[in-house]
């Protein structure tokens, strides 16, 4: 089996557009939490949401390229173009190799509403515009940084609920071990638009703390009263050693363990069975003693039932208050179907830092919480393994665990 390792990273984030500024606010314990006056306009339960800006790409995409890319899409170019470049990979080696991609993707609401909103106001169909079915598709982000990039390996969405971005890279890395791809890019893209997050409203899933936006998102907090609304895009580039050592690339750390399970359950309440399962299978894959595990990043999203069961499932694993473990979304909402790759560069950039950043608005633990080491605060923390989980509706659960090289 074919070791892999992560050679370069780059992300679009409510924490910063570089990885040297997501760095800092990791550090600081920044929120990129605000209130959205146009959502209350419209109707929404909650007006909270995630905040970052618009990626400007005229003068760097030409418009026949921009014009099939959503905004998912546009995320994920920019993280993808600078994860390349931290690899060191041009687009002369693009083109002369079979360069993978697995992107984490399972909506474009926005895209989807505005097509069929101008098909219904025009009264024709051919009003909607040459780019919209391109923008529409659940593939769009693949099929556009297919196309840009002139990749030439698997090309393949990953839509796996909010475990999307996780599974994208534990997919990645199965190919490498297997011999079938020597490098895929590998990531998540999430949209930042109402169209995207109308259904999670009408459901009651979002925090209603509008008083205070950046005290919304409250993981393991007793008093937690739902999610807030995230997203951005991350990728991160995954070679197999020997492919990194022949290219003299910079190795930023190595994918030791994929696991992954499905509750078999409910459809949006998750269970404790099924991430317990996909926890104990990355150990088992990865080799690791327990022991090694420095860090443990949380799916936590600041809901009663999920946090709680993820709790009882760390619990069981991993033992009490064993290991430091956060949820970044404390920080970032829930960046959904971007989490899974978002959140193990965040966690790579803590283990480069040597710190872990606090799960920010943990007051109060419940009964479940107060069984794990969750720092409210930043802490000095050097460790070179960590654990990531995702978990999605539909009971789909994938868990990586990764080192530093």
């Amino acid at each position: 089996m074919n070791r892999v390792v992560i050679t370069g990273m780059g992300i679009w984030s409510c924490l910063g557009q570089s990885l040297e500024q997501v760095q800092k606010s990791l550090y600081s314990g920044v929120s990129g939490i605000i209130l959205d006056p146009a959502r209350k306009e419209a109707g929404f339960r909650s007006g909270l949401t995630a905040f970052l800006p618009q990626p400007l790409l005229k003068g760097e995409l030409p418009r026949s390229q921009r014009v099939y890319m959503p905004e998912p899409a546009q995320y994920a170019y920019c993280a993808t173009r600078d994860a390349l470049l931290q690899a060191g990979i041009d687009q002369d080696y693009l083109d002369s190799h079979e360069v993978g991609l697995l992107y984490g993707n399972d909506s474009t609401a926005d895209a989807v509403y505005n097509s069929i909103a101008k098909i219904i106001e025009k009264k024709d169909t051919m009003l909607c515009g040459s780019g919209a079915i391109f923008q529409s598709m659940n593939s769009t982000v693949t099929m556009n940084l297919g196309v840009i990039f002139h990749l030439k390996g698997i090309n393949l969405t990953v839509s796996g609920a909010c475990a999307s971005g996780s599974h994208a890279i534990g997919l990645g890395s199965l190919l490498i071990q297997n011999g079938l791809q020597d490098m895929v890019v590998c990531g998540g893209a999430q949209e930042v638009n109402m169209a995207a997050t109308g259904s999670f409203d009408g459901i009651s899933a979002f925090s209603v703390r509008e008083d205070a936006p950046q005290k919304a998102s409250r993981p393991f907090d007793r008093d937690r009263d739902g999610l807030v609304p995230g997203g951005g895009a991350a990728t991160v580039i995954l070679e197999s050693y020997e492919s990194a050592k022949r290219r003299g690339a910079k190795i930023i750390a190595e994918v030791l363990g994929y696991g992954f399970s499905s509750n078999g359950d409910h459809i949006s309440s998750p269970n404790v069975d099924g991430p317990a399962r996909s926890l104990e299978m990355a150990i088992r894959r990865s080799g690791v003693d327990l022991k090694e595990i420095g860090y443990v990043n949380a799916h936590a999203t600041s809901t009663h039932v999920g946090d709680a069961n993820e709790a009882k499932a760390l619990f069981r694993v991993l033992g009490e208050k064993t290991v430091p473990v956060t949820s970044t979304k404390s920080q970032t909402g829930h960046e959904m179907w971007m989490a899974g790759a978002s959140e193990v560069i965040y966690s790579i950039l803590m283990m480069q830092g040597g710190f872990v950043g606090g799960n920010i608005n943990f007051e109060n633990p419940d009964e479940d919480s107060a069984r794990l080491w969750i720092p409210p605060v930043t802490i000095e923390h050097s460790f070179d393994t960590f654990l990531s989980n995702s978990f999605g509706f539909g009971g789909t659960n994938s868990t990586l665990i990764i080192r530093s090289v």
